[in-house]
């Protein structure tokens, strides 16, 4: 333990009123070969995301969900962005993570892995309570997410096995990042933990 003045406990705590207490510890992130070798079966991937907040706060639903990986694109913001590190309330240190991938390389690998990869998107053609219905969410998944103002690019979209919505029973012209993305993972984590779902064996399932 080292001891510091204030001002400069401020300066490294990056926030308005640091609690005087800073620390220290490695990067976390993982390579994604090592991630795809755990054969994962529910992956977000965080494609062109540049909020930390709302990085920070995917990670954290990817966690409380059961995800088995969080994957970040060369796109994305950096994940040990203050905000982002804050924003997971402490899920940074829960679960894999890959920083920097290609998002075509992420697509790529996940698929060789044997994972089903889908696009959130609220144009998408598809509706997620439809792929509920329709029993085809218990397999593996992985689920791009992209950035709120603007979505997927089209060559993003275009990658994945099939875009997806999340259907709007009420009003709301729209659900932000984080929320769709909760809505995403839970209705996999819930469909691969149904009889017949890839998790369904799992003991504490």
């Amino acid at each position: 333990m080292h001891t510091a003045a204030d001002d400069v406990v401020a300066g490294l705590s990056g926030t308005v009123t640091p609690q005087g207490l800073v620390g220290v510890c490695r990067f976390l992130d993982r390579p994604l070969e090592e991630i795809l070798a755990a054969r994962p079966r529910l992956v977000a991937v965080l494609a062109h995301v540049r909020d930390p907040g709302n990085a920070g706060t995917v990670l954290r639903c990817a966690d409380a969900a059961g995800a088995d990986a969080v994957l970040l694109t060369d796109a994305s913001v950096d994940l040990y962005n203050p905000k982002a590190v804050r924003a997971s309330a402490g899920s940074l240190f829960h679960l894999p993570v890959a920083v920097g991938v290609p998002v075509e390389e992420a697509v790529r690998g996940l698929a060789a892995a044997g994972v089903r990869v889908l696009a959130a998107d609220g144009a998408g053609r598809r509706d997620l309570d439809g792929e509920l219905d329709a029993g085809r969410m218990g397999a593996p998944t992985a689920w791009i997410f992209g950035n709120e103002a603007w979505g997927l690019p089209e060559a993003t979209r275009e990658l994945a096995d099939a875009v997806v919505r999340v259907p709007l029973h009420g009003r709301a012209e729209s659900l932000n990042l984080a929320t769709a993305a909760a809505v995403c993972l839970y209705a996999s984590a819930r469909a691969q933990r149904a009889p017949g779902g890839c998790r369904a064996g799992d003991r504490d399932g």
